[in-house]
C-alpha cells in the first residue's frame, strides 16, 4: 500500500484576485517531500484556489502510483464541503468538487481532514510563490 501525506493551499489576493496554490506531497511514513507544487491560477477566488490545489496534487498521486491520499488543509470550507458536511451552493466550486470527487475515485481511500494554518506552513509558502509570480 503506497499512501501520501499531502498538504494543501490556495489563496487570492483580492478575493478575486491573483490566485496560487501549492501542495506538498509525502510517502507515509516519510520526512521529505516527493512533490511540491506551486502553481499560479491568474485570477481566481480562494475557494477555488484551495480545490485547485486538492486536484493537481491529486493527478500528482496517480502519477506517482500512490493507492491512499491523506489530506490535510486549513480551509474548514474545502473540508466540510469534501467529507458532506456541508452543500456546495457555487456554481464554479461545484464543478470543482465534484473534479476532485471523480479523480479520487482512483484509489482505494482519500481523507480531508482540516488543521490549523500554523501547521500547513510549507504549502502556504508555496501558494504564496506562485501567487507572486503573478505580480
Amino acid at each position: 500500500m503506497a499512501k501520501l501525506i499531502i498538504h494543501t493551499d490556495g489563496g487570492a489576493r483580492g478575493n478575486p484576485g491573483p490566485a496560487g496554490c501549492g501542495a506538498v506531497l509525502v510517502w507515509e511514513g516519510g520526512k521529505e517531500p516527493v512533490v511540491e507544487i506551486s502553481y499560479y491560477m491568474g485570477v481566481a477566488t480562494n475557494n477555488q484556489a484551495e480545490y485547485t490545489a486538492i486536484v493537481l496534487a491529486i493527478e500528482k498521486a496517480k502519477e506517482l502510483g500512490a493507492t491512499e491520499l491523506d489530506f490535510y488543509l486549513d480551509s474548514e470550507l474545502a473540508v466540510k464541503q469534501l467529507n458532506r458536511e456541508y452543500k456546495v451552493k457555487n456554481k464554479e466550486l461545484e464543478k470543482l468538487f465534484v473534479l476532485v470527487y471523480n479523480k479520487s475515485q482512483h484509489f482505494k481511500k482519500v481523507t480531508f481532514t482540516h488543521i490549523r494554518r500554523e501547521f500547513n506552513k510549507e504549502a502556504d509558502i508555496l501558494a504564496n510563490k506562485a501567487m507572486d509570480k503573478g505580480r
